[in-house]
């Protein structure tokens, strides 16, 4: 028993830091302001949501942002507590439903799901929290935002129509990008995350035997 939480924490660790090193690609998307560029460092973390546990998807997350802003952070941590909170909410919801229907389908519902209730969230906390806290802590007003999207799209006129043309369709194109990805992934990792687990099953059937 001390032995698999020895090597689930290991593996916890080790997807954390290959999410943490994936934050370094970041991809600016022609249809979105510049700031708003794509990674897919939360993959890691819905893998091991998928195989470990919700939780450990939060434990990835919470572990790859605070590598991230210990060393490479140039948003005050405004950025990671960000990434932090909309990452959980995915890969919390994707992962605990995916662990009640451990299925194809079951996959494929959580992570439609999650993608939306991660991109309702993002609204919300944008809207409320992150970008305030840009504009006080980092002194990136506002009004350079509104102003930046509505370059791209003209129904962006305020705060409110800004997160509902930009932030929201944002985070739902992300959401669809990383599922698809944990789709195409998870099969052919999915026995390298268990393999440990399965071993130990096996070794205690054959001493019950």
């Amino acid at each position: 028993m001390r032995d698999e939480k020895l090597i689930k924490m290991i593996k916890i660790s080790l997807l954390a830091v290959i999410a943490f090193l994936l934050m370094y690609i970041e991809l600016p998307i022609p249809i979105f302001p510049t700031f708003l560029k794509i990674d897919i460092s939360d993959l890691p973390a819905l893998l091991g949501a998928f195989a470990l546990g919700p939780i450990a998807g939060v434990i990835i997350e919470l572990v790859k942002n605070i590598l991230h802003g210990v060393f490479a952070s140039s948003t005050a941590l405004v950025g990671e507590f960000a990434n932090f909170l909309v990452g959980s909410c995915l890969v919390l919801v994707s992962g605990y439903i995916y662990k009640i229907r451990k299925s194809k389908g079951g996959a494929i519902v959580g992570l439609l799901i999650g993608t939306i209730v991660m991109s309702i969230f993002a609204s919300i906390l944008n809207y409320f929290v992150i970008l305030p806290l840009y504009e006080s802590v980092l002194k990136f007003p506002i009004t350079g935002i509104i102003a930046a999207g509505s370059k791209i799209n003209h129904n962006i006129t305020n705060l409110n129509s800004f997160v509902v043309w930009m932030i929201l369709p944002f985070n739902i194109f992300k959401g669809i990008v990383l599922s698809g990805m944990t789709l195409a992934l998870y099969k052919s990792v999915s026995p390298m995350l268990h393999k440990e687990h399965i071993e130990s099953k096996y070794r205690s059937k054959q001493q019950n035997y």
